[in-house]
């Protein structure tokens, strides 16, 4: 018998988020965003469920080619472009847009000798300070790239900062409109948090819309709001069983550093996951999870390969009902086979992270299967 852990990925539930948030957008074009190998799901598990999108952006030229080997032949945005000048070459063979965001990056371009016109996304840092010409040489730059023979089409883009605050892009889309409005070129603002919290009475008209954490049920503002009040739907789970049983009586403590003590005799259950499986270390005592559904929390440290969960808490089973005990399932994040819910967001708060990071810090030990749309969840 294998080790119980494993993860699913929901493609209906890619699916659903990224139809509700089309309709959230009617007059955009929607980029869906599957860098970091999809957040962690893997590109080729994602591909199905996001395939209505009318765009991909990516990080690497590996993970276009991957989009280009599963039969995508619509649109692929290097987010941050090239990283080399040879990289052109790939980007006039797979038909790649790119991101231009330096100097560097359009010398490049102009020495570069293909015969695919290239379609580039010039980059304008608004107020993120990471990647994009100033405000200021934003439109030389736009003028140097449209007359460079090598470009067919120039969009104009930005990256919000604070867009996950309400009104929180006044201040750089000041700077965006006052430098690009008057370029006739298509633009793309917004990321998933300015999708979905910011009105649209601040302009966010656009061509393209760049989502990610949204598209992968993750909520874009989780202190205030979890992702079910947004409308999505959680496309990740990470499951596994109880492996073990310890009855610890009062005073007696559970784990490394002897963190947690029990404050009265306590049935506990020990899971297989830990931290090597990519679940937090960070998560201490009290951290949500289901057993069979119904929710209780862990107790002491996240350790390399268990955790230890309060059973005690869900007291005894209703009549005819089966005990707790070894072989029970833990969801860790995700949906349980009985069809109750706990956001990934939660417990990447209990562990002072973001869902980003226990989305993409699944370690290559645990097996990640696809529950295609028609299938129910596992």
């Amino acid at each position: 018998m294998t080790r119980p852990i494993h993860a699913l990925v929901h493609s209906a539930a890619l699916q659903h988020n990224l139809a509700h948030i089309k309709s959230l957008c009617p007059s955009s074009y929607i980029m869906a965003v599957v860098k970091a190998n999809a957040y962690g799901h893997g590109i080729e598990r994602v591909y199905e469920g996001l395939r209505g999108a009318d765009g991909f952006g990516v990080l690497e030229v590996s993970e276009a080619q991957r989009l280009r080997a599963l039969g995508w032949r619509g649109p692929i945005l290097l987010l941050e472009g090239v990283f080399d000048a040879r990289e052109l070459e790939e980007c006039s063979r797979l038909k790649l847009w790119h991101t231009v965001h330096c100097q560097a990056q359009i010398e490049w371009l102009t020495r570069h000798k293909t015969h695919e016109p290239h379609r580039v996304f010039l980059k304008m840092n608004s107020g993120m300070n990471r990647l994009g010409f100033t405000p200021e040489s934003f439109k030389s730059a736009y003028t140097r790239l449209s007359a460079c023979t090598q470009v067919q089409e120039v969009s104009v883009m930005t990256h919000f900062s604070d867009a996950d605050r309400l009104n929180g892009v006044q201040t750089q889309l000041a700077a965006f409109h006052a430098h690009a409005s008057d370029l006739a070129a298509e633009v793309s603002l917004c990321n998933s948090a300015a999708a979905l919290l910011q009105p649209s009475s601040l302009g966010l008209s656009q061509d393209w819309v760049r989502l990610g954490i949204a598209l992968y049920g993750g909520s874009v503002n989780p202190q205030e709001r979890p992702a079910a009040s947004w409308g999505l739907s959680p496309t990740l789970t990470l499951k596994s069983e109880i492996i073990a049983l310890q009855q610890v009586r009062a005073g007696q403590s559970v784990g490394y550093g002897s963190t947690y003590t029990a404050s009265q005799d306590t049935r506990i259950g020990i899971v297989a996951c830990g931290y090597a499986d990519g679940y937090p270390r960070s998560a201490g005592s009290g951290t949500p999870v289901l057993v069979e559904g119904r929710r209780t929390q862990t107790v002491g440290r996240v350790s390399m390969d268990m955790l230890a969960v309060d059973l005690e808490a869900l007291g005894h089973p209703a009549q005819g009902g089966e005990p707790l005990g070894v072989g029970s399932e833990v969801t860790l994040w995700g949906e349980s086979s009985t069809g109750a819910r706990l956001d990934i967001d939660e417990v990447a708060q209990h562990a002072g992270t973001l869902a980003y990071e226990l989305m993409c810090g699944l370690s290559t030990r645990v097996p990640i299967s696809l529950v295609q749309a028609s299938e129910p969840p596992h």
